[in-house]
């Protein structure tokens, strides 16, 4: 019998019609085009504005999307994950929500969060389930309502993030395709630094925090900028130097989509061309766990079968990592 390997077979995708420019941020904080531009290379973001509708709206039109392109029955389904940093409610998983609205009610579901490098970690959970032989097919979706959580008044960050979901199939392999390594770390000393404090359990939401805007997003720029460029780009060499990889022998490099500078500063040193590197920050700004898998659906016209793809993300917590995987389809 040969090695079970855990594979994508299958993309999906969702973002949402409304598009948040650099021209009307204009009009909404002190900021400009060329500034944003420069600096993140965003030119716009997605965001769901729908009243009521959250992150599993997003999650289900991703999903369903993936379900439709692949003829995939809900029902075979036996794992529904959501990667996420904003959850629907706190309690309610988001996951279980989403698997029975696509009809995968015989999947069980849960949701997991680690800022922005969410759907890395989810590939690492889902692929060490396929490969356990308990189970055969795993929707994972990284999905969030970034949104929900900005103050569009902080140009520090209402330029970067946006709206929107992407999900991929995870399913066994015998051919020796799919996951082939993992290298996943985590520093707590890091999450002052990029948070949304108030709204957990340590610091619930008062009349004043929120008259205050205490609950939305707070980062650190430089400090997070200086440590995503420098860990996203660690963890890239490193997986490529004990899997005896050279930057050659690479299809693509699917970085998240946090910002411009610190994407091509991970390629440049691991010394990849940058038509190597797979980049539409420019549409959808960071979504945060929804990145890689938008980054999938966008390139699958272009990835074949044996492409050598490394995965990289860093994101609050501090969480990062990189994982290497072997395309399993041609398109």
């Amino acid at each position: 019998m040969s090695k079970i390997t855990a594979a994508i077979t299958g993309v999906g995708a969702y973002v949402p019609e409304y598009k948040l420019t650099n021209k009307i941020l204009e009009t909404l904080v002190d900021t400009n085009d060329e500034w944003i531009t420069s600096r993140t290379g965003i030119k716009e973001r997605r965001i769901l504005k729908d009243e009521g509708k959250g992150t599993s709206f997003l999650a289900i039109k991703a999903a369903q999307n993936l379900i439709d392109k692949n003829g995939i029955d809900p029902l075979d389904i036996e794992l529904v994950i959501v990667a996420t940093a904003t959850p629907d409610m706190k309690a309610a998983a988001t996951a279980s929500f989403t698997a029975t609205e696509i009809g995968a009610t015989n999947a069980f579901s849960f949701d997991l969060e680690a800022a922005c490098s969410s759907f890395l970690f989810g590939m690492s959970v889902a692929s060490s389930y396929i490969e356990s032989g308990k189970y055969k097919k795993i929707l994972l979706i990284g999905a969030d309502k970034n949104s929900s959580f900005i103050n569009y008044k902080d140009r520090a960050t209402c330029i970067i993030f946006g709206d929107g979901a992407g999900a991929v199939l995870f399913e066994p392999n015998h051919e020796g395709l799919g996951v082939q390594d993992e290298l996943l770390r985590s520093d707590g000393n890091g999450r002052e630094f990029l948070q949304a404090t108030y709204g957990g359990s340590s610091y619930p939401i008062t009349a004043d925090t929120f008259d205050e805007g205490k609950h939305y997003i707070f980062q650190e720029g430089k400090t997070v900028f200086k440590n995503a460029v420098f860990n996203m780009a660690d963890v890239t060499e490193r997986i490529m130097e004990r899997n005896n990889i050279t930057n050659d022998d690479i299809a693509w490099l699917a970085a998240h989509q946090a910002n411009k500078r610190i994407i091509e500063a991970t390629a440049k040193r691991v010394s990849l061309d940058l038509s190597k590197v797979m980049m539409n920050i420019e549409k959808y700004g960071n979504t945060t766990s929804a990145t890689l898998p938008l980054l999938l659906n966008d390139y699958e016209s272009q990835l074949k079968k044996d492409d050598k793809i490394i995965f990289a993300a860093f994101g609050g917590g501090f969480t990062w990592g990189s994982i290497y995987l072997k395309w399993a389809y041609n398109s």
